[in-house]
């Protein structure tokens, strides 16, 4: 299938900001668990083009968090049948990863777009794309936005608080912790950081924005340094979390997750897999609960004959997270915290159980992670016993449903 590219979709070739001409992007970004994605994402494309694809059939992959295009570069040499769709927000790393396909020789199967990844379904539309045959999302930063220091993600250096994945959006993080109230900032740095001091930190920012704007990522470091007491702080930077929860609020990112994972699941076509790197328990227990949902029989326990539209639709792939080893971990540092998890779609999702996935992109992060909006048929007007019930009646007979929590360790 040969994608339209309409103009409106495409980066174009665009100014990079930040990276000369003639920069290392290899240096620069370093894929995690690459080998593996590349297994999952590419290796039931390459068995069916060995076995003999319809003349003119071209796998269709989509890399949502394109960044610099480290796995969708792999992903491409691997399966050279294969058409690739790169969709990032940043587009700074939009026309880095374009380039880089160029050089590479693999701009003739990549369709750069400029969007957010929840825009999904919008982006297939106009590209007149139904179906596809791989998701692929690896969630948090780029490799550039940590390492360009004015972007103002890292703690690690003096910049303007910005955090915009998308540089073309107004909210910055200066704005949220200067405008939000303190009891929404409270709520943000314990609910998206998990920060145990979220209400004195909020407090804090009240009482010192009174007298100057906080402004730089300077500034909120040392304040949260001063909150924060020592004999009560976790290893590493005490501002960790409270960075993170700006970066998630900033970018919407726990909500546009939610909303992307069941528009990826509709437009798979059988065979088709959903692949998702995961940074922080937010993210993965997000991807946990979304894929869960195929992965059991959707049924209330104890009937004899499971009706067909009931069945699991997901075959679980990498039973529980895979992690980076420590050979990867030594390597790069940032793999340490990486979940990979992965799912196939067995079989065409059932119209009732579509139209519950439909739901779900509009629910939001917080009516998912509550439980109110996602769930299986009926799921959300059951009692809590019916819920269990469901939840634990998995397809015995076949291993492949069965969503263990243990994690396995292999290399990335």
């Amino acid at each position: 299938m040969e994608l339209h590219k309409p103009n409106d979709c495409q980066t174009g070739g665009g100014t990079q900001v930040g990276v000369g001409a003639n920069a290392d992007l290899s240096a620069i970004h370093t894929p995690v668990l690459l080998d593996d994605c590349v297994d999952l994402v590419t290796s039931r494309l390459v068995e069916r083009h060995h076995a003999g694809s319809p003349a003119g059939e071209h796998p269709i992959i989509v890399d949502c968090t394109l960044g610099l295009a480290g796995h969708s570069m792999a992903f491409l040499k691997a399966c050279p049948e294969a058409r690739l769709i790169g969709i990032d927000r940043d587009p700074e790393a939009l026309a880095l990863a374009t380039r880089r396909m160029d050089d590479a020789g693999l701009s003739d199967r990549f369709t750069p777009v400029h969007a957010a990844f929840d825009e999904l379904s919008d982006v297939l539309d106009r590209l007149g794309v139904a179906r596809v045959d791989a998701v692929f999302m690896d969630l948090g930063l780029s490799s550039l936005q940590i390492d360009e220091a004015d972007r103002g993600f890292s703690y690690s250096h003096d910049a303007p608080l910005d955090m915009r994945m998308d540089t073309t959006q107004t909210l910055t993080a200066a704005d949220v912790l200067n405008t939000y109230d303190t009891d929404r900032l409270r709520q943000i740095f314990k609910e998206y950081g998990e920060e145990r001091f979220a209400g004195p930190i909020a407090k804090r920012i009240g009482e010192e924005r009174r007298e100057s704007p906080i402004t730089t990522s300077a500034q909120l470091s040392r304040l949260v340094d001063r909150t924060v007491p020592r004999a009560h702080r976790a290893p590493g930077n005490p501002a960790k979390r409270v960075f993170q929860a700006l970066r998630i609020e900033v970018n919407g990112e726990l909500d546009k997750l939610a909303g992307t994972l069941p528009q990826a699941a509709l437009h798979l076509a059988v065979g088709g897999r959903l692949v998702v790197e995961s940074y922080h328990s937010l993210e993965d227990r997000t991807v946990k609960r979304f894929m869960s949902l195929g992965l059991h029989i959707d049924a209330p326990a104890g009937l004899p004959v499971v009706p067909q539209d009931a069945q699991p639709y997901f075959k679980d792939l990498t039973h529980g997270a895979i992690k980076a080893d420590e050979t990867e971990r030594q390597r790069n540092p940032r793999s340490s915290s990486v979940r990979l998890r992965a799912v196939e779609l067995i079989r065409p999702i059932p119209p009732a159980r579509r139209q519950e996935l439909a739901e779900l992109v509009d629910a939001g992060y917080a009516g998912f992670a509550r439980g109110e909006a996602a769930g299986p048929a009926g799921a959300k007007g059951r009692s809590p016993r019916e819920r269990t019930h469901r939840s634990s009646h998995t397809n015995h007979n076949s291993s492949h449903f069965s969503h263990s929590a243990k994690e396995r360790m292999p290399r990335r």
